[in-house]
Protein backbone atom coordinates (compact mmCIF):
# COMPACT_ATOMS: atom_id res chain seq x y z
CA UNK A 1 0.00 0.00 0.00
CA UNK A 2 1.56 3.51 -0.74
CA UNK A 3 2.55 5.42 2.61
CA UNK A 4 0.20 8.83 3.17
CA UNK A 5 1.86 12.26 2.95
CA UNK A 6 -0.26 13.39 5.13
CA UNK A 7 1.84 15.27 8.33
CA UNK A 8 -0.80 14.56 10.48
CA UNK A 9 0.27 11.56 12.92
CA UNK A 10 -2.01 10.03 15.49
CA UNK A 11 -1.66 9.06 18.90
CA UNK A 12 -3.13 6.17 19.41
CA UNK A 13 -2.53 7.39 23.53
CA UNK A 14 -4.66 4.15 24.61
CA UNK A 15 -4.52 1.31 27.78
CA UNK A 16 -4.94 -1.71 25.28
CA UNK A 17 -4.80 -3.37 21.87
CA UNK A 18 -8.63 -3.93 21.77
CA UNK A 19 -9.30 -0.28 22.50
CA UNK A 20 -6.61 1.24 19.81
CA UNK A 21 -7.93 -1.42 17.09
CA UNK A 22 -11.78 -0.19 17.57
CA UNK A 23 -10.27 2.97 16.87
CA UNK A 24 -8.48 2.04 13.91
CA UNK A 25 -11.69 0.36 12.58
CA UNK A 26 -13.53 4.25 11.81
CA UNK A 27 -10.07 5.26 10.13
CA UNK A 28 -7.48 4.14 6.58
CA UNK A 29 -3.88 4.16 6.61
CA UNK A 30 -4.24 7.34 3.91
CA UNK A 31 -6.12 9.48 6.48
CA UNK A 32 -2.71 9.77 8.51
CA UNK A 33 0.27 8.04 10.53
CA UNK A 34 0.40 6.86 13.53
CA UNK A 35 1.85 6.78 16.86
CA UNK A 36 2.39 4.23 19.12
CA UNK A 37 3.96 5.44 22.77
CA UNK A 38 5.30 3.50 25.80
CA UNK A 39 1.78 2.62 27.41
CA UNK A 40 0.81 1.09 24.13
CA UNK A 41 3.52 -0.34 23.26
CA UNK A 42 4.13 -1.87 27.45
CA UNK A 43 0.73 -3.41 26.93
CA UNK A 44 0.44 -4.84 23.65
CA UNK A 45 4.57 -5.15 22.48
CA UNK A 46 6.45 -5.39 18.88
CA UNK A 47 4.15 -7.82 17.67
CA UNK A 48 1.19 -4.82 17.76
CA UNK A 49 3.65 -2.42 15.98
CA UNK A 50 4.55 -4.95 13.39
CA UNK A 51 0.55 -5.48 12.71
CA UNK A 52 0.33 -1.92 12.20
CA UNK A 53 2.93 -1.46 9.80
CA UNK A 54 1.75 -4.75 7.93
CA UNK A 55 -1.61 -2.62 7.98
CA UNK A 56 0.03 -0.07 6.02
CA UNK A 57 0.24 2.11 8.11
CA UNK A 58 3.39 5.04 8.46
CA UNK A 59 4.00 4.39 12.51
CA UNK A 60 5.84 6.24 14.76
CA UNK A 61 7.37 4.29 17.65
CA UNK A 62 7.82 6.92 20.65
CA UNK A 63 9.99 5.10 23.29
CA UNK A 64 12.27 7.86 23.65
CA UNK A 65 15.02 6.03 24.22
CA UNK A 66 17.40 7.24 26.79
CA UNK A 67 20.27 4.80 28.23
CA UNK A 68 23.80 4.03 27.70
CA UNK A 69 24.87 4.47 24.07
CA UNK A 70 25.40 0.75 23.49
CA UNK A 71 21.81 0.04 24.58
CA UNK A 72 20.29 2.41 22.64
CA UNK A 73 22.07 1.46 19.63
CA UNK A 74 20.64 -2.45 19.91
CA UNK A 75 16.98 -0.50 20.68
CA UNK A 76 16.98 1.64 17.61
CA UNK A 77 17.90 -1.71 15.64
CA UNK A 78 15.49 -3.88 16.98
CA UNK A 79 12.80 -0.89 16.20
CA UNK A 80 14.08 -0.75 12.72
CA UNK A 81 13.18 -4.14 11.90
CA UNK A 82 9.57 -3.76 12.63
CA UNK A 83 9.55 -1.79 9.53
CA UNK A 84 8.57 1.97 11.56
CA UNK A 85 8.45 4.71 9.87
CA UNK A 86 10.02 6.62 12.67
CA UNK A 87 11.70 5.86 15.88
CA UNK A 88 12.97 8.78 18.28
CA UNK A 89 15.54 8.81 20.92
CA UNK A 90 16.31 11.36 23.93
CA UNK A 91 19.14 14.31 23.36
CA UNK A 92 19.30 14.59 26.70
CA UNK A 93 21.56 11.25 26.51
CA UNK A 94 24.23 13.10 25.00
CA UNK A 95 26.08 13.13 21.89
CA UNK A 96 27.90 9.49 22.00
CA UNK A 97 24.53 8.03 22.85
CA UNK A 98 22.98 9.90 19.66
CA UNK A 99 26.25 8.63 17.58
CA UNK A 100 25.82 5.59 18.47
CA UNK A 101 21.80 5.22 17.61
CA UNK A 102 22.28 7.33 13.74
CA UNK A 103 25.33 4.49 13.64
CA UNK A 104 23.00 1.14 14.53
CA UNK A 105 20.05 2.78 11.52
CA UNK A 106 23.14 3.67 9.43
CA UNK A 107 23.60 -0.34 9.20
CA UNK A 108 19.70 -1.42 9.51
CA UNK A 109 18.02 -2.88 6.00
CA UNK A 110 15.27 -0.94 6.88
CA UNK A 111 16.07 3.07 7.69
CA UNK A 112 13.48 4.38 9.96
CA UNK A 113 13.57 8.62 10.43
CA UNK A 114 15.34 8.89 13.57
CA UNK A 115 14.15 11.85 15.59
CA UNK A 116 15.72 13.50 18.83
CA UNK A 117 13.13 14.33 21.62
CA UNK A 118 14.80 17.96 23.24
CA UNK A 119 12.44 19.04 26.04
CA UNK A 120 8.94 17.49 26.82
CA UNK A 121 5.96 20.33 25.55
CA UNK A 122 5.01 19.32 29.23
CA UNK A 123 7.81 21.50 30.67
CA UNK A 124 8.11 24.61 32.07
CA UNK A 125 10.70 27.09 33.37
CA UNK A 126 9.57 25.98 36.96
CA UNK A 127 10.36 22.57 36.01
CA UNK A 128 13.94 23.08 34.37
CA UNK A 129 14.66 24.83 37.80
CA UNK A 130 13.59 21.94 39.79
CA UNK A 131 15.81 19.38 37.70
CA UNK A 132 18.78 21.73 38.44
CA UNK A 133 18.61 23.14 34.98
CA UNK A 134 18.87 26.91 34.54
CA UNK A 135 15.48 28.68 33.09
CA UNK A 136 15.33 29.41 29.53
CA UNK A 137 13.48 26.64 27.41
CA UNK A 138 14.28 28.49 24.01
CA UNK A 139 18.09 27.96 24.56
CA UNK A 140 17.93 23.82 26.07
CA UNK A 141 15.75 23.27 22.60
CA UNK A 142 18.29 24.77 20.17
CA UNK A 143 21.69 23.46 22.14
CA UNK A 144 20.03 20.03 21.57
CA UNK A 145 18.85 20.69 18.75
CA UNK A 146 22.24 21.32 17.05
CA UNK A 147 23.74 18.43 18.55
CA UNK A 148 21.15 15.93 17.14
CA UNK A 149 21.75 17.20 13.51
CA UNK A 150 25.23 16.97 14.27
CA UNK A 151 25.40 13.61 15.50
CA UNK A 152 23.70 12.37 12.35
CA UNK A 153 19.65 12.46 13.39
CA UNK A 154 17.15 13.64 11.13
CA UNK A 155 15.44 15.60 12.75
CA UNK A 156 13.91 16.35 16.58
CA UNK A 157 10.55 16.86 18.94
CA UNK A 158 9.42 20.27 19.67
CA UNK A 159 6.91 22.46 20.24
CA UNK A 160 5.44 24.59 17.57
CA UNK A 161 6.91 27.74 19.70
CA UNK A 162 10.13 26.47 18.59
CA UNK A 163 9.96 25.55 15.34
CA UNK A 164 10.38 29.21 13.39
CA UNK A 165 13.72 29.65 15.44
CA UNK A 166 15.46 26.10 14.74
CA UNK A 167 14.17 26.01 10.92
CA UNK A 168 15.95 29.49 10.69
CA UNK A 169 19.06 27.63 12.87
CA UNK A 170 19.12 24.10 11.38
CA UNK A 171 17.39 24.27 7.79
CA UNK A 172 15.13 23.05 5.59
CA UNK A 173 15.77 19.51 5.67
CA UNK A 174 15.75 18.96 9.30
CA UNK A 175 12.73 17.42 10.51
CA UNK A 176 10.65 18.67 13.02
CA UNK A 177 7.56 17.00 14.55
CA UNK A 178 5.21 19.36 16.81
CA UNK A 179 3.36 17.88 19.76
CA UNK A 180 1.23 19.52 21.69
CA UNK A 181 -1.68 20.56 18.91
CA UNK A 182 -4.95 21.55 19.92
CA UNK A 183 -7.57 22.51 17.46
CA UNK A 184 -8.33 25.81 19.71
CA UNK A 185 -6.46 27.86 21.71
CA UNK A 186 -8.11 26.61 24.93
CA UNK A 187 -7.94 26.63 28.60
CA UNK A 188 -5.08 24.33 29.13
CA UNK A 189 -4.83 24.42 33.14
CA UNK A 190 -5.78 20.55 33.29
CA UNK A 191 -3.87 19.60 30.05
CA UNK A 192 -0.88 18.35 30.42
CA UNK A 193 0.69 20.09 27.42
CA UNK A 194 1.95 23.26 28.12
CA UNK A 195 3.43 24.87 25.08
CA UNK A 196 0.45 24.57 22.14
CA UNK A 197 -0.49 25.64 19.12
CA UNK A 198 -3.25 24.80 16.52
CA UNK A 199 -2.70 22.55 13.33
CA UNK A 200 -2.20 25.71 11.05
CA UNK A 201 0.02 27.96 13.55
CA UNK A 202 2.53 24.64 13.74
CA UNK A 203 2.84 24.28 9.65
CA UNK A 204 3.29 27.81 9.16
CA UNK A 205 5.99 27.90 12.40
CA UNK A 206 8.02 25.87 9.83
CA UNK A 207 6.77 22.27 11.75
CA UNK A 208 6.81 19.17 9.23
CA UNK A 209 4.35 16.55 11.18
CA UNK A 210 1.88 17.10 13.84
CA UNK A 211 1.00 14.94 16.73
CA UNK A 212 -2.31 14.65 17.45
CA UNK A 213 -4.27 12.76 20.08
CA UNK A 214 -7.15 13.36 22.29
CA UNK A 215 -8.94 16.13 19.55
CA UNK A 216 -9.20 13.15 16.95
CA UNK A 217 -9.45 9.58 19.33
CA UNK A 218 -12.02 11.00 20.92
CA UNK A 219 -14.23 12.60 18.15
CA UNK A 220 -17.35 10.81 17.89
CA UNK A 221 -16.26 10.12 13.88
CA UNK A 222 -12.68 10.47 13.74
CA UNK A 223 -12.32 9.92 10.12
CA UNK A 224 -14.72 13.09 9.60
CA UNK A 225 -12.50 14.80 12.32
CA UNK A 226 -9.28 13.86 10.30
CA UNK A 227 -10.82 15.06 7.16
CA UNK A 228 -11.78 18.37 8.59
CA UNK A 229 -8.26 19.36 10.11
CA UNK A 230 -6.66 17.97 6.82
CA UNK A 231 -8.81 20.48 4.94
CA UNK A 232 -8.01 23.58 7.13
CA UNK A 233 -3.82 22.29 6.39
CA UNK A 234 -4.34 21.53 2.51
CA UNK A 235 -4.19 17.87 2.64
CA UNK A 236 -6.51 15.49 1.11
CA UNK A 237 -7.32 11.65 0.88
Amino acid sequence: MQATNSPIIVALDYPNGNEALDFLSKITPNSCRLKVGSELFTAEGPAFVWELVKDGYDVFLDLKFHDIPNTVANACAAAADLGVWMINVHCLGGRKMLEAASDALSHSLHKPLLIGVTLLTSIQDQTLSEIGLTPGIPQHVSTLAKMAKESGLDGVVCSANDCTRLRQELGSDFKLITPGIRLEKSDVASDDQQRIATPVEALQSGSNYLVIGRPIIQADDPLEKLAEISKQIGYSF
